[in-house]
């Protein structure tokens, strides 16, 4: 798979599809095998090149919402490679463009679901990577937040990035290839 390209998985529940991308991410070892980026910042890892937006939020409750995207600004950017770091965004725009730059300064905790949804989607513009690792990015979102979202992904395939996603929401990316997970058929039982 190449810059500038979708790959997304699809497949019954329990296949594997989130399993995988935690992989990707780094959050599960591998069994075997190791994991290479061609044409990354070679002194980063794999990992380092991507975000991973998963099932969790990854909102802290009694920090600010705003409070929330610095922490992932600060804590993430030393790993951001110099070819993403020009599209960094400030936290207050990055609100702003996902609608909910009015809950700025509430406690996260008071957030709708998806309210949570899109200020865990504000992280992926405040600390750029080239990979986003999308497990059901549409969950929670609302018709106006999916359309956001769509035009962000897109965009972000433009500008060079890659994206692999775990959906069961047909979502129109392009370029985009496919990859269906199935569960291998089972062996007949033998009676006795």
């Amino acid at each position: 798979m190449s810059g500038g390209t979708a790959l997304v998985v699809t497949g019954p529940n329990g296949v594997g599809k989130s399993s995988l991308l935690r992989t990707l991410a780094g959050l599960v070892s591998l069994m075997e095998g190791t994991l290479r980026l061609e044409g990354g910042e070679t002194d980063l890892t794999p990992f380092e090149h991507t975000h991973y937006f998963g099932h969790q939020d990854a909102v802290k409750p009694a920090l600010s919402v705003q409070e929330n995207l610095a922490f992932w600004r600060d804590f993430s950017a030393p790993a951001t490679p110099e070819s993403f770091a020009a599209g960094t965004i400030r936290p207050l725009e990055a609100l702003d463009l996902l609608g909910i730059g009015h809950t700025a300064r509430l406690p996260a905790a008071y957030l709708s679901a998806g309210q949570k949804r899109r200020l865990s989607l504000a992280r992926l513009l405040v600390t750029p990577r080239p990979i986003w690792l999308m497990d059901e990015p549409t969950s929670a979102l609302d018709t106006k937040s999916e359309a956001t979202l769509l035009g962000l992904m897109n965009s972000h395939l433009a500008h060079g990035g890659m994206i692999v996603t775990a959906t069961h929401t047909p979502l129109a990316l392009t370029p985009m290839q496919k990859l269906h997970l199935d569960t291998a058929p089972s062996e007949p039982e033998e009676t006795a």
